[in-house]
């Protein structure tokens, strides 16, 4: 029976997923550390199943308008929907996306295993000229970390017409963002690690499907390759997403008051952020100035990851597989919820520090 009242994300952030409210029942899933189960009942042993897997699973189906699954990372999560594919297929994926994802793909493309075309995501046209013969869409968007921004209805509808599996990570935007499923995609994909957990304490990924055979099909590959979370890593980003609202709204609020502020500085020579979101990347003329840039900062941390409640900051281009596109002197912020003054004094005197 459909809900004539749907509650909206922000609640479902907080209800999904509970124990029945019954006398002494908690209010929270309790973490649960079992490797077997006594037999007779649906889990048997801990590769299949997990109740607090199930509560995080609610929780995040339940945001994304879909089925959850968790994997042991975001990496273990873009492996099982690979492993979706035939022997040879032709996937299609943004020149410019996760570095993991593009690294599993550069090897699978190496052992024969499938053909990749890496294309401009925000070029509609050609992707949709790329997707005719293709057996996977992979949409990122916004893409990390050049932060272009996808036409996700047409670009879903291209796949979908093209018989393609459709699957958008929506790490970045989030289901208070964006809603793939909604537009027509198979999978959504998640680095659960980042902002859906929120606290940089937990690795973790997830993917969510509408389609119950897709979804039997990577319960199995995570079965049968053992990409299985930790209870307490989903305990943990279970409570993470309790927050979820209010932590994109607060730190998407500091995003567009920084773009504001750091707007013009004689030290960038480009300053990206695709409108939404709390990821911003300023642009340095080389990499030296962004170096100064990020050795400058004293609240902010430089690390990698994204996603937390701190604000964290890394150039890119420091990592060797990171694709030769992207400027040399790229600098990815992901914008916390400290207040906006502290944050925009340290940015400042950094900003300064690399002129």
């Amino acid at each position: 029976m459909i809900d004539p009242h749907p509650l909206h994300p922000e609640t479902l952030a907080v209800a999904a997923g509970r124990p029945a409210a019954e006398p002494d029942q908690p209010l929270n899933t309790p973490v649960v550390f079992a490797s077997t189960y006594t037999a007779g009942g649906d889990l048997e042993y801990g590769r299949y199943g997990n109740p607090t897997w199930t509560a995080f699973e609610d929780a995040l189906g339940a945001l994304e308008g879909g089925h959850a699954l968790t994997f042991a990372s975001g990496l273990a999560a873009v492996a099982a929907v690979l492993d979706l594919l035939p022997e040879g297929a032709h996937v299609v994926a943004p020149r410019h996306s996760y570095l993991g994802t593009l690294t599993q793909l550069a090897e699978a493309e190496r052992r024969g295993r499938l053909r990749a075309t890496l294309i401009d995501i925000a070029d509609t046209d050609a992707v949709v000229a790329a997707t005719g013969d293709a057996d996977l869409l992979w949409i990122e968007s916004p893409t990390n970390p050049a932060l272009e921004v996808a036409d996700l209805p047409a670009l879903i509808a291209a796949g979908s017409a093209a018989r393609a599996l459709v699957v958008v990570d929506n790490t970045f935007a989030t289901p208070m963002l964006q809603h793939p499923l909604a537009d027509g995609a198979d999978v959504v994909l998640h680095s659960a690690t980042k902002f859906l957990s929120g606290h940089s304490d937990a690795v973790l990924g997830a993917t969510v499907t509408r389609d119950a055979d897709l979804h039997a099909r990577l319960l199995a590959a995570r079965s049968l390759h053992g990409a299985t979370p930790g209870p307490m890593e989903v305990y943990l980003a279970l409570r993470g997403l309790r927050t979820l609202p209010l932590r994109v709204e607060r730190a998407q609020e500091n995003a567009r008051e920084l773009i504001r502020r750091a707007g013009g500085h004689p030290a960038l020579a480009e300053l990206r952020y695709p409108g939404f979101g709390a990821i911003v990347a300023p642009v340095f003329p080389d990499a030296e100035a962004a170096d100064a840039f990020v050795a400058a900062v004293r609240l902010c941390r430089h690390a990698t990851s994204l996603g937390g409640v701190e604000t964290t900051l890394e150039r890119r281009r420091r990592w060797p597989g990171e694709a030769a596109s992207i400027p040399p002197g790229l600098v990815r912020i992901s914008v916390g919820i400290e207040h906006i003054d502290d944050l925009w004094a340290d940015l400042a005197q950094a900003l300064d520090a690399a002129r």
